[in-house]
């Protein structure tokens, strides 16, 4: 610590820290940037390649910009993406004694920008389609400096109209009103053009979303020469670097027709997403940008389950209700994910259960026979050391775990002795009990038959069938499963085999699967099951749960029975 404080206005304001879930995700639809275009890109920053020898200069976009929009010069500013365009606008007219107008929700930066400004935000909730024109003009007060709308918005993507924008700008003749259009391109109608003829309004746009370029920064504001005059002294003097000004120079001359045919493409996918929703008994609003949002309790359930599809998506949180954000899928692969992790989480056809630390808590059989077995070769094991070897995964097979565990330290062991060894221990002769016995259900056959009335459930262990059949008689749940898929069936977790062979079984393609080791949750994601986690008696949440997500889990259980809470 440094014994410093930080200023009122910082110290009050949480750092943007988007909230990720831990899963592998190859598909992220989490962010709203457009997807750009690799081989424009390579030929463009080629030809900027000697721009990074001089302060940037951004006239000539500014230029472009200006003819684009049909107005001078000295109402157009290149900005460091649309953020910094939103925070100048912010800086230049508000102020502690002022007041700024907000929807909620909005753009989650926009808040933050108000607070270190030192003002004070008054929110509007715009929860649907209909923007609130009147309640935004009723909360207006001589306090108001600036109005903020973002349209679409972010992050339902709702519209408000022009003739919307007009009653506001005329009825509070006080205040700056700032039209955040970043997703514009994506809607139906732009009503730029007709904006700027407004003589108070601001404008925002940006080159992250339709045009792809989100990671080279630029945005734009356009409005009264004298706001963009505050702006430019409210900020640093060369907020663009001087290849990203070339890129987008490039971009506008070359790239019309790219950004039509993307826009076209996002709005058809829209359509069918919003379609989706529906069929699944959710609301989307109407969107106009180029995601589709859905207000739902189920919001970070339906996150998590879309991550243990390897799909990243938004999920936020608001006093009035969570909702969930799914950006469009750029392809017919990832459109085909989002349909089946939904589906899946939704509509479950089937349960299936890993046995071992699941359905049976193997703390006292199959992990003391592991370390008595190596004890037998003089290795001592802790239960700590075998946690973290099942921890990292690969370790499906108790048999194979305790050889590689002893010949970790140098011993040498074969696969049949040490097998044989723990066979004796595990299953014990007939004047020693073998430690199958301490063997007990995790959970209850009540419990167990009540979701047997609901799906169809399926075994799916590494164990061999005669112990597998023995537990399950032994607990008095044999006859609630419809399929027992074992170590004799094919190869074992975490091959995807075994999680297909019980789907097969059963007749479904949409299944659920709960398992205790990381092995469990890599069969499911390759089997296209929902994949979910639980601790297993006597493993640690603290270890496990963490690597249960880092596998691919979408949620993590401390008992079995909370899987009921996400059966909608």
């Amino acid at each position: 610590m440094t014994g410093l404080r930080a200023a009122p206005v910082v110290a009050a304001v949480t750092a943007y820290a988007p909230s990720r879930h831990p899963a592998p995700c190859d598909i992220d639809l989490a962010g709203s940037e457009g997807p750009g275009d690799t081989a424009f890109l390579a030929r463009a920053l080629g030809a900027a390649a000697s721009a990074g020898r001089h302060y940037p200069d951004a006239s000539r976009l500014t230029a472009a910009l200006a003819v684009r929009l049909g107005i001078g010069r000295e109402r157009v500013l290149v900005t460091a993406g649309a953020d910094d365009a939103l925070e100048r606008a912010c800086r230049a007219v508000l102020a502690p004694d002022r007041d700024a107008i907000l929807t909620a929700p909005t753009f989650e930066m926009l808040p933050r920008y108000v607070a270190l400004t030192g003002a004070t935000a008054i929110t509007v909730p715009w929860s649907d389609d209909a923007f609130p024109v009147a309640a935004v003009v009723a909360a207006a007060t001589h306090r108001t400096s600036l109005i903020a709308i973002v349209s679409p918005n972010n992050p339902t993507g709702a519209v408000l109209s022009i003739d919307d924008v007009r009653r506001i700008h005329d009825a509070v003749p006080g205040a700056l009103l700032l039209l955040d259009l970043v997703y514009v391109d994506f809607a139906d109608v732009d009503p730029t053009a007709a904006a700027l003829q407004l003589p108070r309004l601001l404008v925002v746009r940006t080159f992250s979303k339709a045009w792809g370029l989100a990671g080279l920064r630029v945005g734009y504001a356009a409005g009264p020469a004298d706001v963009i005059g505050w702006m430019r002294a409210a900020g640093s003097p060369y907020p663009v670097s001087g290849t990203s000004l070339v890129v987008a120079e490039r971009a506008l001359a070359e790239r019309e027709a790219a950004v039509a045919t993307h826009v076209a493409a996002v709005r058809t996918v829209r359509a069918r997403l919003t379609a989706l929703l529906e069929s699944l008994g959710l609301t989307p609003v109407a969107s106009q940008a180029n995601f589709v949002c859905v207000a739902t309790a189920h919001a970070t359930w339906l996150r998590d389950a879309l991550a243990g599809f390897g799909v990243a998506v938004r999920s936020l949180t608001a006093p009035d209700t969570d909702r969930l954000r799914i950006t469009c899928p750029a392809d017919e692969v990832a459109f085909a994910r989002v349909e089946a992790g939904l589906r899946t989480a939704l509509q479950p056809q089937a349960i299936l259960f890993d046995l071992d630390g699941v359905l049976a808590d193997v703390s006292q059989s199959y992990r003391i026979a592991i370390q008595e077995t190596a004890a037998r070769f003089g290795v001592p094991l802790s239960a700590g050391a075998i946690r973290d070897r099942k921890a990292a995964g690969n370790a499906n097979d108790d048999w194979a775990l305790t050889t590689a565990l002893i010949r970790d330290t140098g011993r040498d062991a074969s696969l049949t002795e040490v097998t044989t060894v723990f066979e004796r221990l595990y299953q014990g002769d007939g004047n020693v009990p073998g430690l199958r016995a301490a063997e007990t259900l995790t959970t209850s056959r009540p419990w167990l038959a009540d979701l047997a009335r609901r799906f169809p459930l399926a075994i799916v262990t590494g164990r061999p069938r005669a112990d597998a059949e023995r537990f399950l008689a032994n607990a008095g749940i044999r006859d609630l499963f419809r399929a027992v898929i074992v170590r004799e069936d094919g190869p074992a977790k975490p091959d995807p085999f075994p999680v297909r062979a019980a789907m097969n079984a059963l007749g479904v393609t949409r299944a659920w699967l709960i398992g205790d080791t990381p092995d469990d949750i890599r069969a499911a994601r390759s089997a296209g099951a929902l994949p979910l986690g639980v601790v297993a008696p006597g493993d640690t949440p603290d270890t496990m749960t963490p690597a249960l997500l880092a596998a691919g889990a979408a949620q993590v259980y401390h008992t079995v029975e909370e899987i009921t809470s996400c059966l909608l």
